[in-house]
């Protein structure tokens, strides 16, 4: 497994827990779910995923206040996550932009679902540009996978706006719109396993 060649399905499980527990504020569940996403999608040695899931979660705990949150270390906790994943060699990439690629998509899906500022179409363009230079691809090709995930977002909005219960009907259609996302982006920019 690697950053290309990742399980999607396994993914997109472990973003979902992800989400659920971060909208929960659980953050032992998060950090859980983290090391699943790091592990599973760049296939980092034991010690650089530890380390790199423990940066996640320090990125979404100083993110997830709102409105007093902390962008900049935000920004520094996802910039040593991506100089995790260049020093293991799964991408060439310049940790500092894939980090502000990664936290301004965060940035404007909190504008969205907070302010409703920004439209869906904002939303899939930051994804897009944050999946073009991360994975070196070109825009069209991962434009579906980005589509899908906002699908999955605005499920989980309106499961967070709704009280973030366990059993609502959103839940199952936020998981399936993520494996739909893991699935586009695995098909656009994957390699064979």
């Amino acid at each position: 497994m690697g950053a290309r060649s990742f399980d999607p399905d396994a993914l997109a499980e472990a973003e979902f827990a992800g989400w659920v527990a971060y909208y929960r504020r659980q953050w032992w569940p998060f950090l859980r779910a983290a090391v699943g996403m790091v592990r599973i999608g760049f296939g980092m040695s034991w010690p650089r995923t530890l380390r790199g899931a423990w940066c996640v979660l320090r990125a979404n705990q100083v993110w997830a206040p709102y409105p007093a949150n902390d962008p900049p270390r935000a920004r520094e906790f996802m910039r040593r996550f991506y100089v995790l994943v260049i020093a293991d060699g799964q991408l060439r990439i310049d940790a500092a932009q894939a980090a502000h690629l990664e936290v301004e998509w965060w940035r404007i899906h909190r504008r969205h679902q907070r302010e409703d500022a920004l439209t869906e179409d904002d939303l899939v363009g930051a994804l897009v540009q944050l999946y073009a230079y991360v994975y070196d691809a070109e825009p069209e090709s991962v434009t579906d996978a980005a589509r899908h995930r906002v699908v999955a977002m605005a499920h989980s909005d309106a499961w967070v706006a709704c009280g973030c219960r366990a059993d609502d009907p959103r839940l199952p259609q936020e998981r399936a719109a993520l494996l739909a996302s893991y699935r586009a982006l695995r098909a656009a920019v994957g390699t064979a396993a």
